[in-house]
């Protein structure tokens, strides 16, 4: 059963959650520019109406279509879309939401049905044909059935809503969205039912001539609950909880990373009541003192929920913060001094990424799969995978490389691909365990070693000592050539500029990082922006932070088309960088932009400089630019 309600969330919210940056700059240009904002302007407010009636269902449609069928899925859900938009003008948030998964389903059928029966030459006609056909007469059937019926589905909801505000029923939600979040339904009950919900009450309100808020956003984005839980573990946890509670306060109040404060009420449950009683009373504040956003938080920061708070509403929703988070930290700490246990953090930590895997439709780190049984006498080819086969696997490869050189055994071949490329001859997959399951299915014959980090993981050494064993008692075979797709950079190529060597970076967080590197690349001429946002893609799959206290920015496989040339950034924080949910310590950053294999060469030295936490701590503290330049450019 929480399978499923997990599945369909993830789906719902995976419609709404690629497209939140247009709601943010849709409700911030609304609470800016209408008459009723902050700096009127008729000319920009022009733009609201349409966002809402067009842009943002068609993005919604746009994504769940992609979801489903593909490219050409995303079209004919658009399509789809449309016709529902058309039908009334009522915001059609809903139908977007049934259209766009429609559309996509319908050309996946037609694809299937029509598979081995299109003959050479005309794939592209069918193609285009069907996604117009289909898209088309979906368009036909939404303006007469679909569209009308969302708007009675739109109204019923509206009105359940507006019961439960006139009868002060509404804080109650809270009972049922702080447990929700700790399973990781947080972003399907936010994004799949409030944010809907509330635009359509923003435009209703605006309409009328009213200030354009909804409290439905606050709802599960208060940052309040968290924060007094996470308090009240500073005054009455114990041991390691006590001691890092309060950075996780920190993180989870300005960063609005709710997901920290998870293991701390799953070490002991009967807390969760804090936050539930919390968020109750926080919500009950918003709705006595008229509070509300203008649009949807995301993340749930306390930056955020100010940046989107219209005219007039300062003082209710901070008071419903410091409500919320001042009930929650009361009760908090009752509960801890009365019934509070002396649990792992690292327990609670593992069955938190246990249910974040489950809600993403992913296996636990610790359940990754292995894939298939192979010989291990036979072992030829080892393949280091990861999403672009560009930074990490890279470095992870090498180490392994080097290792296995180390012992003896030259006869294997250690190369690095992509988790969608690993080729089919090979018989072992190394990869981080959250793409196990891709490099499964992308060479189901291969065994697959999942790992946490690509720098000095245990799995290496466990692995070379198992190769030694099957290999005991044979003849040192010959040294096999290099491929030449592993060759390093030509003799006297320089990759890391002088001018790319950043030193004594102030701390800044993970994204911020990302793009200050993102940014050289680009004035160096060696990406276009483009290429940025597909390493804050990649980070956001997983983060690219790989052991050691290094981390190497570099984007998606997609974003390949945005490189410009070959070319490093170096930046060190002294400080360090708390890098993803893991809260990995990160002192060294290096952004790679590669057309090829150029920037092997470097990568190479990296893992001989920095092959442990100690070697990358001693770096950062004493090197300088002209040290690095010559390091890393193999000019010492």
């Amino acid at each position: 059963m929480k399978e499923n309600v997990q599945k369909f969330g993830r789906f719902l919210s995976g419609m709404v959650m690629p497209n939140i940056g247009a709601f943010i700059a849709w409700g911030l240009i609304a609470a800016l520019f209408i008459e009723a904002g902050w700096f009127p302007n008729a000319t920009i407010a022009q733009m609201v109406s349409p966002m809402l009636s067009y842009l943002l269902p068609i993005l919604i449609a746009y994504t769940g279509g992609k979801m489903v069928g593909g490219q050409k899925g995303a079209v004919a859900g658009s399509l789809a879309a449309l016709g529902a938009i058309a039908s009334t003008s009522s915001t059609m948030f809903i139908g977007a939401m049934i259209c766009g998964p429609l559309g996509g389903w319908c050309i996946k059928k037609f694809d299937e049905k029509m598979e081995g029966h299109v003959p050479a030459g005309f794939e592209m006609v069918v193609n285009n044909f069907s996604v117009g056909i289909i898209g088309g007469l979906l368009a036909i059937l939404s303006i007469f059935a679909i569209g009308p019926t969302c708007v009675v589905l739109t109204d019923i909801l509206g009105n359940g809503v507006g019961w439960l505000v006139d009868h002060s029923l509404l804080p109650l939600t809270a009972v049922l969205v702080e447990p929700a979040k700790v399973l990781f339904l947080n972003n399907a009950i936010n994004h799949g039912v409030f944010t809907p919900i509330g635009t359509e009450q923003v435009e209703t309100l605006r309409a009328a001539g009213e200030i354009g808020k909804s409290i439905l956003y606050m709802i599960e984005s208060n940052p309040g609950p968290g924060l007094g839980l996470l308090l009240a573990y500073c005054v009455a946890g114990k041991g390691e909880t006590r001691s890092s509670a309060g950075a996780a306060a920190i993180i989870q109040f300005v960063g609005g990373i709710h997901e920290i404060y998870f293991p701390y009420v799953l070490m002991n449950p009967i807390v969760i009541l804090g936050p539930m009683l919390g968020n109750v009373c926080g919500i009950f504040t918003l709705n006595l003192l008229g509070g509300g956003l203008s649009g949807p938080a995301s993340p749930g920061s306390i930056i955020a929920e100010l940046m989107l708070t219209p005219k007039g509403c300062y003082f209710a929703n901070i008071a419903g913060i410091a409500v919320a988070g001042g009930v929650s930290f009361a009760i908090s700490v009752f509960l801890l001094k009365f019934f509070g246990k002396d649990a792992s953090l690292a327990e609670a930590q593992q069955q938190v990424a246990a249910s974040k895997a489950a809600s993403k439709g992913q296996a636990a780190p610790s359940a990754a799969p292995t894939g298939a049984q192979v010989d291990i006498h036979s072992v030829k080819k080892i393949v280091f995978a990861c999403d672009a086969g560009m930074g990490s696997s890279a470095m992870g490869a090498t180490m392994l490389r080097n290792k296995l050189k180390d012992a003896g055994i030259t006869d294997i071949e250690v190369i690095h691909h992509p988790v969608s490329e690993i080729p089919a001859d090979c018989q072992i997959v190394v990869t981080h365990h959250e793409l196990a399951h891709r490099a499964v299915a992308s060479n189901p014959r291969a065994r697959v070693i999942p790992i946490q980090n690509f720098m000095g993981a245990p799995e290496y050494a466990l692995l070379v000592e198992e190769l030694v064993a099957a290999r005991s008692g044979k003849a040192a075979p010959a040294p096999a050539a290099p491929k030449a797709e592993e060759k390093p950079a030509a003799p006297g190529a320089i990759l890391l500029e002088q001018k790319n060597i950043v030193l004594n970076c102030k701390t800044v967080s993970p994204e911020e990082a990302i793009r200050a590197v993102g940014k050289r690349m680009v004035d160096s001429g060696y990406c276009s922006e483009g290429y940025v946002q597909g390493m804050l893609d990649r980070n956001a799959s997983f983060p690219v932070a790989i052991g050691s206290h290094v981390a190497i920015p570099h984007g998606t496989n997609e974003s390949r088309e945005f490189i410009q040339k070959t070319g490093l950034v170096v930046m060190t924080y002294p400080e360090g960088i708390v890098w993803g949910e893991d809260q990995e310590l990160v002192r060294l950053v290096i952004g790679i932009a590669s057309t090829g294999e150029e920037h092997l060469d470097i990568l190479n030295r990296i893992v001989e400089v920095c092959e442990t936490e100690e070697d990358t701590d001693a770096l950062v503290d004493t090197a300088t630019v002209e040290d690095l330049y010559k390091k890393l450019n193999g000019l010492s």
